[in-house]
């Protein structure tokens, strides 16, 4: 590819690189680059790119695309955003791949990864099309499951799967869009046909420091989408709803002018059966997941899908067939009188929406087994720790994923929360450990909540991923015990 058609769209200050210039890929890490690259120094949070373009030069590369001067002689392009840039070039190079396809993206705290299963049962059985997923659990072309890092990969690798789901069909892509990957511009140049906006509550103040950025970087979808699904029973939703200048569709279950709204809604230990109302039409939903926050997450579904052209009776139809989701109220077979079940709720509402769910459907205790990341927002600490101590009957403290921090240390944090109530409690650092101590003290109609890891099979500690996944360790102890 010429260089001129690679840097089509970003904003040069200074260059001595030809236009003409061949390329043949992209890189920002300098032990990936191959002979005839771009490399991108990026200004980065714990390293600076810039420090590496010799090395980047010496694998091979044509091209340093950069935000300084470099130190040394080499065909260089200064651009004032160098992540940005990456973001365009890697949309250039793979020669934008989401517009080859219907976009849907989806940004809020919770709720993201189940609507975005939701939508892509919806829409396989409404069109037939093979869809592509980018999300938390794992990103998928079609029934290909293809491990993921991060919510939102960087711009390069996420280019690259798009152009991989264009190659394989897909009709479709749904994505979780991550206030981190608005914020750092790893969806740049992405113009979504679709956008929903499910809720906002206190999550990564460790990177946004203040509510008010998080919100702003959740905002910026947006501005790059053919229409937009808002929430509106959030209390950000006028924040959200500020200043929109696309087509527009709402969903509620409070506010029946909502464009989607759902009424006499019951909800039990199967699940949720609810009506929506839409236009002049309404039907009956009845979907496995149980919770308000279910029903919010299907209503949100609805309207996106519609939003993006299908028929709403149609629709209704697929919801109702839609299954549950790994690590959202998963239920693990004890064959016993209690029950114990894996979420991922990590957040203060999360963990409380759940809670919230369970606890008239628990005919014993309800007991919450819990921790909380480490090198992530301190500050929801001791929030968590008082969720789980006022509507739980017993808690237990353990780890979560520790990362480089002492698990000791993080259990302080959470525990003036626990101490603020009542509750029973007690202490485990180790998660195991832990879940083994739940097991051994379950009671009959006891429901054991294992939150925080959900579709997780790891615990980090330090920079180290080890393998745990709560599923397996419920049933191996289980069958070891012959409870």
């Amino acid at each position: 590819m010429l260089l001129s058609r690679l840097l089509s769209g970003i904003k040069i200050t200074e260059s001595n690189a030809l236009p003409e210039t061949e390329v043949s890929g992209i890189s920002y890490d300098s032990r990936k680059t191959k002979p005839g690259d771009v490399f991108v120094a990026i200004s980065g949070f714990e390293t600076d790119g810039h420090k590496y373009i010799d090395a980047a030069l010496k694998n091979g590369a044509a091209v340093i695309l950069c935000e300084r001067m470099p130190q040394c002689k080499c065909s260089y392009v200064i651009t004032d955003n160098s992540r940005y840039a990456l973001a365009i070039a890697s949309k250039n190079f793979f020669d934008d791949p989401a517009g080859k396809m219907k976009t849907i993206g989806l940004t809020g705290t919770n709720g993201k990864t189940t609507t975005s299963y939701l939508l892509k049962h919806i829409l396989e059985v409404c069109t037939g099309a093979k869809t592509g997923l980018v999300g938390t659990i794992n990103n998928m072309i079609g029934d290909e499951i293809i491990p993921t890092e991060h919510t939102t990969p960087e711009s390069l690798e996420l280019q690259k799967l798009l152009s991989d789901m264009n190659e394989a069909g897909c009709g479709y892509v749904i994505m979780e869009v991550s206030s981190h990957s608005l914020k750092l511009d790893r969806v740049a140049g992405i113009c979504f046909d679709v956008a929903e906006f499910t809720n906002l509550t206190q999550d990564h103040l460790d990177f946004h420091k203040t509510m008010d950025d998080y919100a702003a970087s959740k905002k910026k979808l947006f501005s790059s989408c053919c229409t937009a699904c808002i929430n509106l029973d959030d209390e950000w939703s006028p924040f959200f709803l500020k200043d929109i200048t696309c087509m527009l569709n709402t969903y509620s279950i409070s506010d029946s002018t909502a464009d989607f709204f759902a009424d006499d809604i019951v909800c039990t230990e199967k699940g949720a059966e609810f009506e929506v109302h839409h236009n002049d039409e309404t039907r009956k939903v009845t979907i496995p997941i149980p919770g308000l926050f279910s029903v919010h997450n299907a209503l949100g579904a609805l309207a996106v899908c519609c939003s993006a052209g299908l028929e709403f009776n149609a629709c209704c139809d697929a919801l109702c067939t839609a299954t549950g989701v790994k690590g959202r109220l998963e239920i693990v077979d004890t064959g016993d009188d209690y029950t114990v079940i894996i979420d991922y709720a990590h957040t203060p509402d999360a963990l409380k929406n759940v809670l919230n769910t369970l606890k008239p459907l628990t005919k014993g205790r309800l007991i919450t087994l819990f921790g909380c990341g480490g090198d992530r927002d301190r500050t929801k600490r001791s929030i968590m720790g008082s969720v789980a101590a006022e509507l739980s009957d017993l808690c237990i403290v353990t780890s979560d994923n520790p990362r480089t921090e002492d698990p000791l240390d993080i259990i302080h944090d959470i525990m003036p929360g626990v101490y603020a109530h009542d509750t029973s409690y007690t202490v485990i650092n180790d998660r195991i450990e832990a879940i083994h101590w739940a097991i051994d003290n379950a009671r009959s109609g006891d429901v054991i909540l294992l939150a925080g890891k959900g579709h997780e099979d790891y615990q980090i500690i330090g920079h180290v991923k080890h393998h745990m996944d709560e599923r397996e360790i419920v049933s191996s102890y289980l069958k070891g015990n012959n409870r």
